[in-house]
């Protein structure tokens, strides 16, 4: 389906059922459902793609793709959770309606990458369980912060404007 052709009711009807039950939960599903959407303006959509949007990064469908993203380097669930509690927190977040765009942005806006990359780099878990040297946490988490923000851009690319109200 082209997003730039305008849907039928019935097509319109089937992505809404999709979302309410949850069959399309991917990235690019769902943005791909959002421009069929935006193209037909219609209020009825919202809801259903609101939610479908905060499903799939509660659902820790967001993390997963964010971590096949993350290969080397794993994506800090600690790093999601927090940037899903400072939109929760933040007045300006009803200027989307797209939870994800807004949880990503967040992570990109508020420089959360470097801090739990940090945090994570300075964990003995990380060194078999000893205690790291300045250098090493330097350098891992300079890994980190490398792919982490790889993989944010990677999944920011889809939107070439930002979904506002």
């Amino acid at each position: 389906m082209s997003s730039s052709r305008k849907i039928s009711m019935t097509e319109k009807e089937q992505l809404i059922h999709a979302l309410r039950s949850h069959r399309v939960n991917t990235l690019v599903e769902l943005r791909r459902i959002e421009k069929a959407f935006a193209v037909l303006g219609s209020p009825d959509v919202t809801e259903p793609m609101t939610a479908a949007w905060s499903y799939y990064v509660n659902s820790h469908s967001l993390l997963t793709e964010l971590r096949a993203l993350t290969k080397n380097y794993p994506f800090s669930s600690e790093c999601l959770e927090e940037a899903k509690r400072r939109v929760y927190s933040d007045p300006e977040s009803n200027r989307s309606w797209n939870f994800c765009w807004l949880v990503l942005t967040k992570i990109q806006n508020d420089q959360l990458v470097p801090y739990y990359a940090h945090m994570q780099a300075s964990q003995p878990a990380m060194w078999g369980n000893r205690i790291p040297s300045a250098e090493g946490v330097a350098q891992l988490s300079s890994a980190f912060v490398s792919e982490w923000n790889w993989a944010l851009g990677q999944m920011l690319r889809h939107w070439d404007q930002p979904p506002s109200r």
